[in-house]
């Protein structure tokens, strides 16, 4: 009688799964460099038979099992394959043993094992529920839990048994304001099927009803609602319930931080990005100031326009004095900001704009230059906003105005090729400004009629331009969960799961509008006017590696322009099925969507379509649109490593690095990267080294095959001209902007970040944020840092053919940029600026040289300060995604991530 069942170690009874023997004993062969089916066959049917004969009508344990395994490979001589099963198992019983430190548990439940030690640490750094005196009370069971409770909550609002869109029902609210007093006397009273509501998840359902009420959309009373879920009428959607656990517990998406980490709490804010407007009087600067802090307490980031304030000197009319100008408010808010420092060791994030025209322009783009190692503006992001004029100026090189905008007069004239050049320079030297595109971000704006005007701001890392009091949800979706592969092994990418699933995540932020408890009155209000959403991918480069694809080639960027037109399309299509059920978003009749246009610029160029873009169109015309905008590219920091991918659309930033972790040092190995290795037979220690030591990269290594190095490509290993078109690629189907680093190597030249800016410019891109190696304000040496890179990155050959269509589109550009010098993967001269170095010895920890006083002033610019918080090391950040991220522990100066 053959074995059915097997009993876990958690003590669960689970079918006996043959295909998990033979992957286990699959691993060890190719760990030691061993390809042989057959032979696999004959160990995997020695190990059934045997697990048959010894446990005939029993159920064994697993351990016993992989005795068995161990036995079984002996007896057919694979000593160096039992060898390295025996080791496997060791390592995976430490594993479940620093699982269980992680997260403070005595036995780790089938959800805990699905995620890595990495995930585990990130979850409990940041996210999982802590008692008063620190010790983790939540599983990551339950965190999933109760944000998939409050996603399908809106659901039951909206059923057609207690919902009319059309609807005009009075309901007395008397009672909903009960309950909302008393919220708490109803902790775990009800439920979705099996799913308990807590106190949390309640009150965030009757503020629901409540609303929809007040618009006179609820068929039932509040007393009549209720009964129903007590008697169970909505059992039904806890199918729905578990579909978004499973979803997140498999990795597949991940909504953005402050959704994991408030869904289902007292906080209860969901959103991670904000803008906030500033008028150039006291009150509104200082309600600026106040909103910031709301904003920043709960979790959020915050963008900001500073243009409309008067120049540095320009008369105060109150007084007669002289106006501080733009940037000594910048300075109030950063201060603001480092005030509230968010869960103690969490910088506010700010984005703070000045547009082109402003006579403070030059004292913007230096405000991060003086004191060159020091923390000026840490809580800020700077971008200097540019519209149409500035480039025309710039081409026929005519004097450029800038202008005072309380008069409206112009106060003085510019050269614009040296405002240009001072924006490169000080990018080059600092990485900040960024730009921002502000004609091309309002190119296709549908929205601009129904909101009286451009919008002129970004949240913190600039892939959402927003209103004024406007908010985002964001999530992403990992793309590497939809690489399947065939029989024959070959691997291809799931389009139909792929669309089904950005439905869903559509679904997910277009609840989360219903139920986040936001900030400000003025937020709420703003946000629901427009129900915008942000559905993002994360994954890219790991979906890549996985497809044998690489990154910087033509067919990388033709993936990124369909994963993205898949993205945008079927996020539509959940939009267009919402707006018949729930009605558009308010401000609908007022856009341009009625006319048939879209905030999407890959649907005017038809020759590039995958997909039936007139006929949506056609479907919006009909039902309108429940969500203004819907895709975007967020930074996914910590929230990738949850998900156990590579960040949002960045190319991985090392294929292997050393880390050090409480019991020591290893190597982390990028995890498709080293499946890769052993399948090749080529994974060894000694091969891991010699990647770390080359920068992470595997470029120019004899012992890495050359289809490997074409496809494995880093951060560093892609010219800065393909980071550009990789972004390009992507923001051409996105509603909303991308966030992304267009990275460089350290010695790359200010006129290199010139001709990125044009060429981004012409690619489309709605803004750019220009990244040299070790420019993040203290150029920090170790003992490995000191050597340098051999391998220099060259544009690829489908970069070079876009490079020349364009100029030869723009020949003007040919002034600013130097054709073949970028093309032989220079351009220009060496730069040179003054820089501080601090010596780190070599170990990167309290005791290392840099001054005592220097340490607090370097902490959330160069270095980590959650790591450094918590165990005193020094984790140099990297530049991911247009922010300062840990490789360590994903920390990130975006609160997004």
């Amino acid at each position: 009688m053959a074995v059915e069942k097997v009993m876990k170690r958690d003590g669960r009874i689970v079918p006996f799964d043959e295909s998990r023997i033979r992957w286990a004993i699959q691993r060890a062969m190719w760990e030691v460099g061993v390809r042989d089916e057959k032979k696999l066959d004959e160990v995997v049917k020695a190990v059934v038979r045997r697990v048959n004969e010894l446990y005939d009508g029993k159920i064994p344990h697993i351990e016993n099992i992989q005795d068995i395994v161990e036995l079984e490979l002996m007896r057919a001589g694979l000593f160096n394959v039992a060898k390295a099963y025996i080791l496997y198992r060791k390592k995976k019983a430490e594993i479940r043993e620093e699982k269980k430190r992680i997260l403070n548990k005595k036995e780790l439940d089938e959800i805990d094992k699905r995620f890595s030690i990495n995930s585990l640490r990130v979850l409990a750094s940041r996210y999982l529920k802590r008692d008063e005196v620190g010790n983790i009370i939540e599983s990551p069971r339950e965190l999933f839990e109760r944000v998939a409770v409050l996603t399908v909550i809106p659901d039951l609002l909206y059923d057609e048994r207690v919902f009319d869109k059309n609807g005009n029902y009075q309901q007395e609210l008397k009672r909903v304001e009960y309950y909302l007093e008393h919220y708490e006397e109803f902790d775990g009273r009800y439920s979705i099927g099996r799913f308990k509501l807590n106190k949390y998840h309640f009150e965030r359902m009757v503020n629901l009803y409540r609303e929809l009420a007040e618009q006179g959309k609820m068929k039932v009373s509040i007393d009549e609602f209720l009964a129903m879920l007590e008697r169970g009428e909505f059992a039904e959607y806890e199918k729905e319930v578990e579909e978004y656990f499973r979803l997140m517990t498999n990795q597949v998406f991940m909504p953005n931080t402050p959704a994991l980490i408030n869904s289902g709490r007292p906080l209860g804010m969901l959103s991670a990005c904000f803008v906030v407007p500033i008028e150039d009087d006291m009150e509104s600067i200082m309600k600026a100031a106040h909103d910031v802090a709301m904003i920043q307490k709960a979790g959020g980031g915050t963008g900001m326009n500073f243009s409309k304030l008067r120049p540095e000197g320009d008369i105060v009319g109150t007084t007669t004095g002289a106006a501080s100008g733009p940037v000594s408010f910048m300075h109030l808010i950063d201060a603001v900001s480092d005030v509230i420092k968010q869960g103690g060791v969490r910088r506010g994030a700010n984005m703070g704009i000045l547009e082109i025209w402003h006579p403070d322009i030059e004292k913007f783009i230096h405000a991060k230059e003086r004191n060159i190692g020091t923390n000026v503006l840490a809580n800020f992001n700077i971008s200097v906003g540019i519209w149409e004029d500035f480039w025309e100026a710039l081409k026929e090189g005519k004097k450029y105005p800038l202008i005072n905008p309380r008069t409206g007069e112009v106060v003085r004239e510019v050269d614009p090729k040296s405002l240009f050049e001072e924006l490169a320079y000080m990018a080059w030297a600092k990485a900040d400004p960024g730009v921002i595109f502000f004609d091309i971000i309002n190119r296709r704006n549908v929205l601009a009629e129904a909101k009286g005007g451009p919008i002129r701001a970004t949240n913190p890392c600039g892939e959402e331009p927003l209103y004024d009091y406007e908010s985002c949800n964001l999530a992403s979706i990992n793309l590497a969960k939809f690489v399947k592969y065939d029989e024959e092994g070959k691997p291809y990418f799931d389009w139909d799961e792929y669309a089904y699933v950005i439905q869903k995540v559509a679904k997910y932020l277009d609840n989360s509008i219903d139920v986040n408890k936001f900030p400000l009155p003025e937020i709420d209000y703003n946000t629901k006017l427009t129900r915008r959403i942000g559905v993002g991918i994360m994954g890219l480069a790991d979906a890549l590696f996985k497809l044998g694809i690489p990154y910087n080639s033509e067919e990388g960027f033709k993936f990124m322009r369909k994963v993205t037109e898949y993205l945008t399309f079927y996020a539509y299509k959940y939009s267009v099925e919402a707006a018949k059920k729930r009605g558009t978003f308010p401000l609908y009749e007022k856009t341009r969507y009625k006319d048939g246009e879209l905030p999407v610029e890959g649907y005017y160029h038809r020759e590039i379509w995958n997909l039936p873009w007139d006929e949506l169109v056609e479907e919006i015309k009909k039902h309108g649109v429940r969500n203004a905008m819907v895709t975007t590219c967020p930074p996914t920091g910590s929230v990738s490593m949850i998900a156990d991918t590579s960040s949002g659309i960045e190319p991985v930033y090392a294929l292997v690095y050393k880390k050090s972790v409480t019991v020591g040092e290893f190597y982390y190995v990028d995890p498709v990267f080293e499946a890769e290795l052993k399948r090749r037979g080529l994974y060894s220690e000694e091969l891991l080294k010699k990647i770390s030591d080359n920068y992470g990269s595997v470029q120019g290594l004899e012992e890495i095959p050359e289809d490997m190095q074409r496809v494995f490509v880093t951060a560093m290993d892609i010219h800065w001209l393909d980071h550009i078109l990789a972004q390009a690629s992507i923001q051409i189907w996105l509603t909303d902007s991308a966030s992304k680093t267009i990275n460089m190597p350290n010695d790359a030249t200010v006129e290199d970040v010139k001709a990125a800016y044009l060429l981004a410019y012409f690619l489309g891109c709605k803004g750019v944020t220009v990244y040299r190696d070790g420019s993040l304000s203290v150029q920090v040496y170790s003992v490995e840092g000191e050597k340098k890179r051999m391998y220099k990155a060259k544009p690829s050959e489908y970069a070079r053919k876009i490079l020349m269509e364009i100029v030869e589109k723009e020949p003007w550009i040919k002034n600013f940029i130097d054709v073949d010098a970028i093309l032989n993967g220079t351009n220009g001269k060496k730069t040179e600026v003054p820089a501080i170095t601090f010596s780190l010895g070599t170990s990167a920890d309290k005791s290392s040289k840099i001054p005592g006083e220097k340490i607090e002033e370097l902490l959330g610019v160069v270095y980590c300060p959650v790591c450094y918080e918590k165990e005193g090391k020094l984790v140099e950040l990297k530049m991911e995604s247009g922010c300062a991220t840990c490789p360590v522990c994903g920390w990130s100066k975006c609160v997004i991530s």
